[in-house]
């Protein structure tokens, strides 16, 4: 008997009916009860924080506190709800003037938004009054902080680096690169200069083979370069106080830590861990997914986080049939420039040589594509894609008809982006 599954696809859903006998399991993170009070939450994280002096307390003491806030492309954590909040304990609370404070949107190598779209992130009551900036990673004033030992030379905002206090607000999630993101990383790709982030993301490739770096991945922390790295580089930034936001996997605000840098923010991690990886006793020959709707699926290089967490619950050669809407495209400026090396036969030469994060991602993509038979429900044209081993349709019939699910073993998983599957020890 078939039964009707939804999954979020931009800002609508759709609904794919599958033979419920085929279906192994429905993959949802673990159980847990979001924040009732957000707000009194927030207090009590600012006011009691992790290894650290109350924020009232570091505050009172600073004459100008940079906010940095992650951009659009995670709005899903809904800064607009954190940032007035925060905005008005620093004024209320600890006696600073709106003239004393400023808001860094942390782009990283991304385009920032225009205005409208900087009103939607911190709210128009706050742009308003608090001097609100995207960061610029190609600026010509960045201020250089050190080398780390992995040769990075760490370049940051102007206004970052001069700053009394350096208030971090970001979420914790897997990532592919990084092993979790969130923390170090509002600082390092954050508000760091071009050649900073492009020197600290080429170590996700193998340094001999043109393959991943073994050394990264999800939840990977230790021995990471990437990780070990970005933290040698916020370690630098002076009087940082990080908070950190983690939401369930239907992004709701679940846990917020606040305090010292780098252990409030794996404390963030942690509760990662425990909501989102769910054990599984083995792979099966297909998995169905989505990225969670928009924003998480508004582009390849956003949407493709969900093919990065639920492949481990795919057998190799397995299909995945990915729902993305793509209403930007690639996403990343770069990233679909990167066809043209891979049909010529350059595409290791060009990116080592120039890697962007863009070209890497693409590159990943690329890499899943060859080990497994990914076919994505998408806006993105199915020529554009072509060339990386990706089948795109434009037609949910068609691509259904084309997985041929007869007889597989299928998992659902609703929201790819931010459950990881993980094969029991005994059972591998």
């Amino acid at each position: 008997m078939k039964k009707n599954y939804q999954f979020k696809y931009g800002d609508k859903s759709v609904t794919i009916p599958v033979d419920e006998s085929q279906v192994i399991q429905v993959i949802n993170g673990n159980d847990i009860t979001p924040l009732s009070d957000i707000r009194t939450a927030l207090l009590n994280s600012l006011d009691t924080p992790i290894d650290s002096e109350p924020l009232s307390t570091i505050a009172q003491k600073a004459g100008k506190i940079a906010l940095i806030v992650s951009d659009m492309t995670r709005y899903w954590m809904r800064q607009d709800v954190i940032v007035p909040l925060i905005i008005d304990y620093l004024v209320s609370k600890c006696g600073k003037s709106y003239g004393d404070l400023e808001i860094i949107i942390a782009t990283g190598t991304h385009i920032g938004g225009e205005e409208e779209e900087l009103r939607k992130l911190v709210t128009s009551a706050v742009f308003d009054k608090v001097r609100t900036v995207n960061h610029d990673c190609k600026s010509e004033d960045l201020v250089y902080l050190g080398t780390t030992s992995y040769g990075t030379d760490v370049k940051i905002n102007k206004d970052a680096a001069e700053a009394d206090l350096v208030i971090c607000l970001g979420a914790a999630t897997y990532h592919v690169m990084a092993g979790f993101g969130g923390g170090r990383k509002s600082i390092l790709p954050g508000i760091s200069g071009l050649e900073t982030i492009k020197h600290n993301h080429a170590y996700s490739l193998h340094p001999e083979k043109f393959i991943t770096n073994p050394e990264i991945g999800n939840g990977i922390l230790e021995g990471n370069p990437l990780n070990e790295d970005m933290l040698e580089a916020a370690a630098m930034v002076k009087n940082l106080f990080m908070v950190t936001l983690v939401t369930d996997t239907e992004f709701r605000l679940a846990s917020i830590f606040s305090g010292h840098w780098k252990t409030s923010w794996l404390r963030a991690c942690d509760e990662v861990r425990r909501i989102y990886t769910v054990p599984i006793k083995e792979k099966a020959d297909v998995v169905i997914t989505s990225c969670g709707g928009y924003p998480k699926d508004e582009s390849l290089y956003q949407g493709t986080k969900a093919v990065d967490n639920v492949i481990s619950s795919l057998k190799d050669g397995g299909t995945l049939i990915l729902l993305l809407e793509g209403r930007n495209g690639g996403g990343s400026p770069d990233y679909f420039d990167w066809i043209k090396p891979l049909v010529d036969g350059t595409f290791e030469k060009e990116l080592r040589e120039n890697f962007t994060v863009g070209g890497y991602i693409f590159f990943l993509n690329c890499e899943q594509a060859r080990r497994f038979n990914i076919l994505m429900y998408s806006s993105i044209p199915a020529e554009i894609v072509k060339p990386m081993g990706i089948k795109a349709y434009d037609d949910l019939d068609k691509l259904m008809a084309d997985a041929d699910l007869e007889g597989k073993s299928i998992y659902i998983i609703p929201t790819g982006s931010t459950v990881l599957p993980v094969v029991e020890d005994n059972t591998k």
